[in-house]
C-alpha cells in the first residue's frame, strides 16, 4: 500500500525527458551486449537461421510490448511491473513481481558490465572482472548526477552503438552471398533453440516504463516510445544478423568469439575490427547505464507504494535523483559480477525477466475483465469477448522459451525469490 496521508511528502522526480528522449533510452537499453556477444551461440544453434530467430524474439516481445504500453497508459508511474501488479494480484505476489524485475536489471547490469570487462580485457590485458567492477562504479556516479545529464549520456552512447550496428550492415551488405542465409538451416527446433539465446538480446524493452515519472505527458509517450524503440531495435538485430550470415558463414560465426568485429575484418582489415570493439565497450557501458537506471527507478517506485523501505525514497536535493536505490543497485551489481560467469549471471535474468513478462500478460487480461471502463489512451488491438489475443500469444511464447533455462539458473532464481520474500516480510513488519 502507498504511504499514508500523515507520512512525509513524497519526492518527485524530475521531468524531463519527451518523446525522442525515451525512444532513444529504450533502443540504448535493448541494443547493447546481446548483439554483439550472442550472435555466435545462436548461430551455432540455429545454423543460417539465426537472422530467423532473432524476428522471432521480436515478435515474441511485441505480444507483451503491446500488453506494457497499455497497462503503461493506465499507470504512468515508476514501480511499472509492481504498480499493474498491485491491481491485479495479491500484495505478495505484486511485491514478488517487482523485485523480480528490479533483481533482475541488477543481475542485467553485472552480466554487461562482464562483457564490457571481456572487450576491454581483449584490448588492454586488464582482468574482466576488475573492468566491470570499476564502471558499474563510475555508471554509478553518472546516474547520482540526475537524469537530465545520465540521459544525455545514454543518448550519446546509443547513437554509437546503433552507428556501429549500421556500420556492419552497409559495410557488409555488398559481399553478402545470398545463399548462405537459407543453406545449413536446423528446421524448428534449431530456430526455436536461437530464440531462447538471443532473447537476452532484447532485455530491457519493458523498462521503458520506469522512466514514466520523468516523462512528460507519460501517458501518451511511454506506449509510442516502448513500440517505436522495440520495432527499431529488431529491424537492427535482424539486419545484423543476415549481414553477419551472408558474410561469415553459420559456421565460422559460430566459432567466432568477435563475430561483428570479425565482419568487419573480413570487409575492410583489422583496423575497423578494433574500431567495433570500441563501439562495443559503448554498447556494453550504455546498456549497462539504462539497466541500472531502470532498476534504480523501479525500487523508487516500490518505495512509493510502501513495499520496500522508505529510506529507498531518499531523492537528491540537487540532481532529483533516487540516490538510495541506485546505491542500492551499484552494491547489488558488485555482489553478481563476483560470480565471473557472464552466460550464468545472464541465465538467471532471463529467468527473471520472463517471469515478469508472463505475469504482465496476465495483468492486461484480468483488467480487460475486470475494469473494463477504465481510461486506456491504449489498447492493445484483436480483442474476442473482451479477452486481447496478443496478450494470450505472449503468454505462450514465454511458456514456450522458460524450460530452455538450465536447472543452475532456476536454483539461483529460487535463492533470489526467498531473499525478496524475506525483504517484503521485514518491510511488513517495520511499517507503521
Amino acid at each position: 500500500m502507498r504511504p499514508s496521508a500523515g507520512t512525509p511528502a513524497i519526492p518527485a522526480l524530475d521531468r524531463a525527458l519527451g518523446l525522442g528522449s525515451v525512444t532513444i533510452s529504450g533502443i540504448g537499453i535493448i541494443v547493447g551486449a546481446g548483439i554483439y556477444v550472442l550472435i555466435g551461440p545462436a548461430a551455432a544453434v540455429a545454423g543460417s537461421g539465426v537472422w530467423i530467430s532473432f524476428l522471432l524474439a521480436g515478435v515474441m516481445c511485441a505480444f507483451t510490448a503491446l500488453s506494457y504500453a497499455e497497462l503503461a497508459s493506465m499507470f504512468p508511474r515508476a514501480g511499472a511491473e509492481y504498480e499493474y501488479a498491485s491491481h491485479v494480484f495479491s500484495p505478495r505476489v505484486s511485491f514478488v513481481i517487482g523485485w523480480f524485475m528490479a533483481v533482475g536489471l541488477i543481475i542485467a547490469t553485472a552480466a554487461v558490465a562482464l562483457g564490457f570487462g571481456n572487450y576491454l580485457s581483449a584490448l588492454s590485458g586488464m582482468t574482466p572482472t576488475l573492468s566491470a567492477a570499476l564502471l558499474i562504479i563510475t555508471l554509478g556516479a553518472i546516474c547520482l548526477t540526475g537524469i537530465r545529464f545520465s540521459a544525455a549520456i545514454m543518448v550519446t552512447l546509443s547513437i554509437i552503438e546503433v552507428a556501429g550496428l549500421v556500420a556492419v550492415m552497409i559495410a557488409g551488405a555488398p559481399v553478402i552471398q545470398v545463399g548462405r542465409l537459407v543453406g545449413e538451416l536446423k528446421g524448428v527446433s534449431g530456430l526455436l533453440g536461437g530464440v531462447g539465446l538471443v532473447f537476452f538480446a532484447f532485455i530491457g524493452f519493458d523498462e521503458v516504463n520506469t522512466l514514466a515519472e520523468e516523462t512528460v505527458n507519460p501517458a501518451r509517450t511511454i506506449p509510442r516510445a516502448l513500440l517505436l524503440a522495440l520495432a527499431i531495435s529488431t529491424f537492427l538485430y535482424v539486419g545484423v544478423a543476415v549481414t553477419a550470415v551472408g558474410v561469415l558463414g553459420p559456421t565460422t560465426l559460430s566459432t567466432s568469439t568477435t563475430p561483428l568485429a570479425d565482419v568487419i575484418k573480413a570487409v575492410s582489415g583489422p583496423t575497423g575490427a578494433t574500431v567495433l570493439s570500441y563501439i562495443a565497450l559503448a554498447a556494453t557501458a550504455n546498456t549497462a547505464l539504462l539497466a541500472l537506471t531502470a532498476a534504480s527507478r523501479l525500487q523508487f517506485g516500490m518505495a512509493e507504494e510502501g513495499a520496500l523501505p522508505r529510506w529507498m525514497m531518499s531523492v537528491g536535493p540537487r540532481s532529483k535523483a533516487p540516490r538510495a536505490t541506485i546505491i542500492t543497485g551499484v552494491l547489488g551489481a558488485l555482489a553478481f559480477v563476483l560470480i565471473g560467469d557472464i552466460s550464468v549471471v545472464a541465465g538467471v535474468t532471463d529467468l527473471a525477466v520472463l517471469l515478469v513478462l508472463l505475469a504482465v500478460n496476465v495483468c492486461v487480461i484480468v483488467l480487460r475483465r475486470r475494469a473494463p471502463r477504465a481510461p486506456r489512451p491504449f489498447r492493445s488491438p484483436w480483442t474476442v469477448r473482451g479477452i486481447p489475443l496478443l496478450a494470450v500469444l505472449g503468454i505462450f511464447s514465454v511458456l514456450g522459451v522458460l524450460p530452455t533455462l538450465s536447472l543452475r539458473v532456476w536454483t539461483l532464481g529460487a535463492i533470489v525469490l526467498l531473499i525478496g520474500l524475506g525483504t517484503h516480510e521485514i518491510t511488513r513488519r517495520s511499517s507503521p
